[in-house]
């Protein structure tokens, strides 16, 4: 009997923590397509917008799976309600090998950073990840469209200002964010844990 329940405790918490998992990935999902949404339109016809620094945030919060898969997801998301379908599967892509790299920056920190100049080493980590993968992906389309590959670099480069200032903006906005979230996140889930 002492088996059963002990048995029947264990699944409950793996449902629990399976369950706030599921939660938190659809949040981190909602939060990059509406990150994304709030955008600065640039004279280049690019934009600048929140969405990487949900990407970034995600994967500090949930890990690299779930933090790469909830951005992944929203970018998708946006790319399909705003006529980028064919991009949405680059942006899953993207979101994997950008969030890897933010990951093992965060894992030099031993996933827990103590000071902002930590968060920053992490974000502009990404945020070159994030230029090199642009600069690939805005080659490939002008090579696609029948551009040799030196002018096809160089048209893609010119292309990267509107991903500088995401990057910076995403570097500013974690920097600041990430200590008081991570604070309040551990308030409420220790709060949950004395109500139980």
């Amino acid at each position: 009997m002492a088996l059963i329940r002990t048995q029947r405790k264990e699944w409950c918490k793996l449902m629990k923590n399976n369950t706030r998992s599921l939660v938190l990935i659809a949040l981190f999902t909602a939060l990059t397509v509406v990150g994304t949404m709030i955008k600065i339109p640039l004279p280049t016809g690019a934009f600048v917008h929140l969405g990487n620094a949900i990407l970034l945030l995600s994967v500090l919060f949930l890990g690299f799976w779930k933090g790469s898969l909830a951005a992944g997801l929203g970018f998708a998301i946006f790319d399909l309600m705003n006529g980028y379908a064919a991009e949405a599967p680059y942006f899953i892509l993207e979101s994997l090998i950008v969030g890897a790299v933010a990951y093992s920056l965060f894992s030099l920190f031993n996933k827990k950073p103590q000071k902002v100049w930590q968060i920053l080493v992490i974000a502009v980590g990404t945020g070159i990840a994030k230029l090199i993968m642009t600069q690939i992906k805005n080659t490939v389309v002008q090579l696609i469209v029948g551009m040799s590959l030196g002018p096809a670099f160089l048209t893609a480069a010119t292309r990267l200002p509107a991903t500088l200032v995401n990057v910076i903006l995403t570097a500013l906005i974690v920097s600041f964010v990430y200590f008081p979230l991570k604070k309040a996140t551990r308030r409420m889930f220790e709060q949950r844990h004395i109500g139980e």
